[in-house]
This record gives C-alpha cells, sequence and structure tokens, in this order.
C-alpha cells in the first residue's frame, strides 16, 4: 500500500455539556467527548487519525474529502476555512 503524508491545521471546537467535554470539526464532520477537558483533545486527535486510517484503507480519501468541501492544491489537501465562530442570540415564540 502507497504511504499518504498529510499535513494540515483542523479547526477544532470543544464545548462543555454538563461534566463532559465535546470536540468538533466541521472539517470532518467529527467529534468526541471526554471527562476533562485534555481528555477531549487527546481523543479529538485519535479519532482523525481513524477517521484518515479508514479512509485511506478504503481508498476513497478523496472522494470523502471533496464531499467535505477540501480543496486539493499543488498536491496538498486543503480543509475548508472556518470564517467565525461565534455565539449568536435567537429568540422563538412558539
Amino acid at each position: 500500500m502507497k504511504k499518504i503524508m498529510l499535513e494540515f491545521s483542523l479547526p477544532v471546537s470543544i464545548l462543555r455539556e454538563g461534566k463532559k467535554y465535546i470536540a468538533y470539526t466541521p472539517a470532518l464532520d467529527l467529534s468526541t467527548s471526554g471527562n476533562t477537558f485534555e481528555q477531549a483533545k487527546k481523543r479529538f486527535d485519535e479519532i482523525v487519525h481513524l477517521f484518515f486510517e479508514e479512509i485511506t484503507k478504503e481508498n476513497t480519501l478523496e472522494d470523502v474529502l471533496t464531499d467535505l468541501g477540501w480543496k486539493k492544491v499543488h498536491a496538498k489537501w486543503n480543509p475548508p476555512i472556518v470564517i467565525s465562530n461565534e455565539s449568536q442570540m435567537v429568540k422563538l415564540s412558539y
């Protein structure tokens, strides 16, 4: 199997839900959780590696990344760029 080397910066949001921490990236639509901030970050790293291991093994890397909005420029994959990560007040009436 051909060895693939990728290097990129992923946007990651870490949220707190009760006593759990959730790590999420919109660039891969992946999330994981942990009991601590550090555990969520560690598990996030693990899930990203598993994700790429699987799509590489299945020979679907290009299709999956393209479907997620990634662009290949000069043989290098670039994830979508997060323009904003903010809170927005929403008022609902029903």
